[in-house]
């Protein structure tokens, strides 16, 4: 049975890496047709995570993620041009920085660089799986993309998103983990630095087998070629065809050829190339007789060296990333350090002096916008160097040339140029030229960590509720840093309390509820000492009895939440496996935390309030509505979902001797002085109306009270007297919305009720009353403005959807039909004002 399971297990294996390896194709193809429709020198591709908080990054052309850092995982909420595609899927272009700056201000302090860029969704019908944008550089005034180019681009991701799915109907989970690492492609070049072509040479019989590339660097068709070594000899110098011959007879000898140099006829000329070639170490006569192998040519790539060798100034090629790739001899002096010591490194990772992250983000600069930049830099103690940067989509190349001092007039702050030169990259002063940095600036500054600390920092400034700070941390943090779980505890009476968290299992962290502050566990000496802790894997555990679960979590971080210097809890962020943790994301983590404490303890002391100011609200509406004969009904209160105020709405039924009083109002303003306000008018009408006066007299009244107390506030009503003996209703309004009658056959209209001005106006004011016939089964439906007034659109549109609502809702209860009727508005998540509703169904006898 064991051996039985093993093949099926190796062939799952075989499959996933087959659907890995036609994924990476699918993403490699739209990256770099991207880049290539569009003219841009960068393209990434982004694929939504498993969790569905995040998109990642798939695949990269052109610019390496290194470059820019921290763009890996990005939250779906967060204002970044990508992410606005992907969860909206529009197409969000930004011809410039200008456009930038403008329409996303945070993503253009983090990358303030002249470039634009164009960002749109990969869709699979409806479902969103992705985005991909591609950047171009765009100086100040840049038109962007054509049309025709944003269409091209469109249609790139519309045939990406459909590879994709057909992926997925294959089994291709296509969602992104942790561990997903992008695939970079090299940005297209128009054509190929070095040419290589390849043979294969018959040595006892000279037969020559030769691709095309072979034959073209030899000068000959490749269809004309007659498959002979002398042939190819025959376009060599005539010095060289005995080096030919030579080659030969080493491999025989030797079983190999390394470098031999010939010079192949170019013209009038020639031109060098070198042969490499292996006889095979396979048995038998046939197979060692032959040399397979290539022949090399660089091109003018060779001469360029040469001449670049004999410069006095030093000359230095960098990759994309910022690695040095090739240095002369002239830049050794220069920088004080051999090329073995720069080959394959940054040069602000081998000279302390140019350590200032200032210079990796002038490199970042020319590559983002693609601009060439200046600057100077002082080699210790006092030898000034100017340095010059000229991009390309594929790298950088850099000159070093001696240089004065900067100019006196230069701003100590401020980037030093050389004289009469000017920086074109576009970006904020950078460096200071008056020396080597201090040692705490030698870590270089990442863009990503500036982003998450501005992104998470506005998110959590329009975030009033402890809930939505929780909701912002999760939805900011864990994308951020490639986590799973997410616990906040907040402390209580010298006690941890779990306010929040979000994890796949169940009990996260949950046996640190209730333990007292102090206590040998992580998490609860975390905010006591205010210092955050680190645990990369659970083998750092020491502290942890065995009796506790520790809920199969790779790694944490414990973030202490200090706010004024007083601890208020503990953030706890989770990973399902081991987590190394680097002394930027250390600094990054603990910075957050201070925001999040801040905003935590803002958003506990408006629950505070807001929970007082609601309950006192809540205590002046009724608790009950009464039962009368012939007559049902049902009211709702709905406070606003945005702001910190409370409003003065408010309903009442109140019974009379010989008719029952219908009321709603509404007191203007949203504060505890708009609440006490409507409880006191609430009060006046009841006690008119229980005194037996008219509709009219009970408004005038409630008019009268309520410009002799002068509280500086207006109030709208709507009064309604049902009569149940003659099936008949008096209705008078003061300022307020009409009501709505629904007849028993499902008729609806808006009563056009005579109206009189808002309480409080004028003491002299009269309220007209008008007379509704109520057939038996029908509803009266009265309501405050908070229900069918939205920004932007007309009252009127509003009440007519109401009324349609309510003709066609199923009318079998009340209490569903309140439901009903504020179905919409529950869901809305910015209501700024509150809603009452009154239901009443005549139903006598």
């Amino acid at each position: 049975m064991r051996s039985a399971r093993r093949p099926g297990r190796a062939a799952e294996t075989a499959v996933a890496e087959l659907m890995a390896a036609e994924r990476e194709d699918v993403l490699v193809a739209a990256a770099v047709r991207a880049v290539r429709e569009t003219g841009a020198h960068a393209g990434s591709v982004f694929l939504r995570s498993r969790d569905g908080r995040s998109i990642v990054l798939a695949a990269a052309c052109g610019t390496p993620p290194s470059l820019i850092g921290g763009w890996r995982f990005i939250p779906v909420n967060s204002p970044i041009p990508v992410a606005v595609a992907y969860r909206s899927g529009r197409t969000v272009h930004l011809a410039n920085a200008d456009e930038a700056v403008r329409r996303f201000p945070q993503f253009a302090v983090a990358l303030p660089y002249a470039f634009g860029s164009a960002s749109v969704p990969v869709r699979a019908g409806p479902e969103s799986l992705g985005a991909l944008a591609v950047v171009w550089a765009a100086p100040p005034g840049h038109p962007g993309l054509s049309k025709s180019q944003l269409r091209h681009l469109r249609a790139v991701a519309n045939r990406l998103g459909t590879a994709l799915a057909a992926l997925r109907a294959r089994g291709d989970t296509l969602e992104c983990g942790t561990r997903t690492v992008p695939v970079e492609i090299p940005a297209p070049k128009n054509a190929p630095a070095v040419r290589v072509g390849l043979f294969d040479w018959r040595l006892d019989t000279g037969a020559l087998a030769a691709d095309e590339e072979l034959c073209a660097i030899f000068g000959l068709t490749p269809g004309a070629f007659d498959g002979r070594a002398d042939t190819l000899a025959s376009r060599l110098h005539p010095g060289d065809r005995a080096s030919l011959r030579a080659a030969a007879r080493a491999a025989v000898t030797h079983g190999r050829v390394l470098a031999r140099r010939l010079r192949v006829r170019a013209g009038d000329g020639y031109r060098t190339v070198e042969l490499w070639g292996r006889v095979p170490e396979a048995p038998g006569e046939e197979a060692r007789a032959h040399l397979i192998g290539g022949v090399l040519d660089a091109g003018p790539g060779a001469a360029a060296v040469t001449a670049v060798e004999r410069l006095r100034d030093g000359l230095f090629a960098l990759d994309p990333d910022g690695r040095i790739t090739y240095a002369n001899r002239s830049l050794e002096p220069l920088l004080g350090v051999s090329g073995r010591e720069l080959l394959g490194h940054r040069l602000w990772d081998v000279l302390p002096w140019l350590s200032d992250p200032a210079f990796e983000d002038r490199h970042r600069a020319a590559m983002v916008s693609q601009l060439p930049t200046d600057f100077l830099a002082c080699r210790p103690p006092d030898r000034w160097l100017a340095f010059a940067l000229h991009p390309d989509a594929n790298g950088v190349t850099g000159r070093v040339a001696s240089s004065g001092p900067p100019h006196p007039s230069a701003a100590p702050d401020g980037p030093a140029v050389a004289p009469g030169r000017e920086t074109r990259s576009v970006s904020p002063p950078a460096f200071t030229a008056l020396g080597p940095p201090p040692a705490a600036q030698a870590v270089p500054a990442r863009l990503g960590a500036i982003y998450h600390v501005l992104q998470l920092g506005s998110a959590l400034t329009e975030a009033v509720t402890t809930g939505e700070v929780c909701d912002v941390v999760a939805d900011q943090l864990l994308p951020a840093f490639g986590g799973q779980h997410l616990a906040i505890y907040v402390i209580d009476d010298g006690r941890l309390r779990l306010l929040f968290h979000t994890s796949r299992h169940e009990h996260f962290l949950r046996w640190l509820e209730g333990r007292p502050l102090g206590a040998p566990l992580p998490g609860t000496r975390t905010p006591g000492s205010g210092l955050p802790r680190f645990i990369e894997s659970q083998q750092d555990l020491t502290e942890v009895p065995p009796v506790i679960s520790l809920d199969r979590t790779g790694a944490w971080a414990y973030l202490p939440l200090i706010a004024s210097n007083r601890p208020v809890g503990t953030c706890i962020l989770g990973f399902d496996e081991i987590h190394r943790f680097t002394p930027e994301a250390r600094s990054l983590l603990t910075a957050l935390g201070g925001l999040i404490a801040q905003a935590l303890e803002r958003a506990r002391l408006y629950d505070a309030k807001s929970a007082l100011a609601h309950g006192l609200q809540t205590a002046l509406l009724p608790h009950r509505l009464p039962d009368l004969p012939g007559i049902r009904t049902a009211g709702r209160y709905l406070p606003g979902t945005s702001g910190m105020d409370i409003g003065g709405d408010w309903y009442d039924v109140i019974p009379t001797e010989d008719a029952v009083a219908l009321v709603v109002g509404d007191v203007e303003g949203h504060s505890v002085a708009a609440a006490g306000t409507m409880g006191q008018l609430r009060s006046a009408v009841r006690a008119f109306a229980t005194a037996g006066h008219s509709p009219g007299a009970v408004l005038a009244g409630t008019n009268r009270l309520l410009t002799d107390l002068d509280p500086g506030l207006l109030a709208s009503c709507c009064y309604i007297r049902i009569d149940p003996s003659t099936d008949r209703a008096h209705a008078v309004r003061a300022g307020h919305c009409p009501p709505l009658l629904r007849r028993p056959d499902g008729g609806t209209d808006v009563l056009d009720l005579a109206g009189g001005p808002l309480l409080g106006v004028d003491v002299a004011s009269t309220y007209p009353e008008t007379r509704v016939d109520l057939p038996p089964g029908s509803i009266l439906a009265l309501y405050t403005d908070g229900l069918v007034e939205e920004r932007g659109s007309d009252v009127g549109l509003g009440i007519d959807h109401l009324r349609a609502s309510l003709a066609h809702a199923r009318a079998g209860s009340l209490d569903e039909l309140a439901d009903h009727l504020l179905r919409k508005a529950r869901r809305s998540p910015l209501r700024s004002d509150d809603i009452a509703l009154l239901l009443t169904e005549y139903r006598p006898g």
